[in-house]
């Protein structure tokens, strides 16, 4: 159910959720002389022991048994677990490999693909709008294909592990920080195993490089949780319409960096992927102020 106005509160908490999402690939820049799997697992397992003691002292324990305890949530959070810790590890190598472009268009590209599941696993009815929108966007995708000389991949698996991981997460009955301590929880055994044969085998960065670049890595715990936590409070006072505008932020600022900042290569034909993508954004944007309906914002 839609609210009837937005809180000056949850707008600027959901809004400062999708700025960190969006500047989020600095962090990442700053540590790339460590390889994207490791700083995965550290953002595993900090985030699991940045998470510990909120859950604890918020007295969640009872909720996230019940979660793991459930063969229904414990199913659906493995599956979810399993989708966002990919989408992170690809989402921190493309950065590392100077594709942020192409993780910018995946999270534009995100909400038609979360419409399409809609469609296909809940039986939603496809307007005309949403048809032309589905058009403009694949001709985009077509477009960055010609640009690239092959598919966007990168951009079509963040899109639709964070669309899949959506619905799961749509279907199970489990709170965001309970549900993102749970995936974690299920996800730190194989990143502690990892690491654990990295240092065995003399190749673990953590504690090897320099003391900034230990701290960075233990700060992708909060840097995982703490916008997560931010949008939650947010989206508890705004209107799923509105988080549906708000997520764009995030591409958006990632977008700007790539081409400003790192400069990364946007020619024309990349532009022309972009604008018909933005169209079919809008195109789903006007439908949304005729007639609200609720959108499943994406979580990174």
């Amino acid at each position: 159910m839609t609210q009837p106005k937005d809180s000056l509160n949850g707008v600027i908490a959901a809004s400062i959720s999708y700025v960190i999402w969006g500047v989020v690939v600095a962090y990442w820049k700053l540590i790339g002389e460590v390889p994207a799997w490791e700083i995965l697992t550290h953002r595993v397992l900090w985030c699991l022991a940045f998470l510990a003691p909120i859950v604890l002292a918020l007295g969640r324990g009872p909720a996230i048994w019940r979660a793991l305890a459930s063969r229904r949530s414990f199913f659906a959070l493995t599956v979810s677990a399993i989708l966002i810790a990919a989408n992170w590890g690809i989402f921190i190598w493309a950065v590392q490999e100077g594709r942020i472009v192409e993780t910018a268009l995946g999270y534009y590209i995100n909400p038609l693909l979360a419409i399409a599941l809609g469609v296909v696993m809940m039986g939603e009815r496809l307007s005309r709008w949403r048809i032309a929108a589905f058009v403009l966007a694949g001709a985009g995708v077509a477009v960055q294909a010609v640009a690239l000389g092959g598919l966007p991949w990168v951009s079509i698996v963040l899109a639709s592990s964070f669309a899949l991981y959506g619905y799961v997460r749509k279907v199970v009955a489990v709170g965001p920080l309970d549900g993102l301590f749970v995936e974690t929880l299920l996800v730190a055994p194989f990143a502690a195993a990892y690491v654990w044969s990295l240092a065995g085998a003399g190749t673990l960065a953590f504690g090897q490089g320099s003391t900034m670049q230990t701290l960075l890595l233990i700060g992708a715990g909060p840097v995982t949780a703490i916008p997560l936590w931010l949008f939650s409070v947010g989206a508890r006072g705004v209107r799923l319409s509105t988080l549906g505008f708000l997520q764009y932020i995030a591409p958006t600022i990632s977008l700007a960096m790539a081409v400003f900042l790192y400069h990364e290569p946007f020619g024309p034909v990349r532009a022309l992927s972009f604008a018909l993508i933005w169209a079919a954004l809008a195109v789903v944007s006007l439908e949304a102020l005729r007639r609200p309906a609720p959108v499943r914002p994406a979580e990174y």
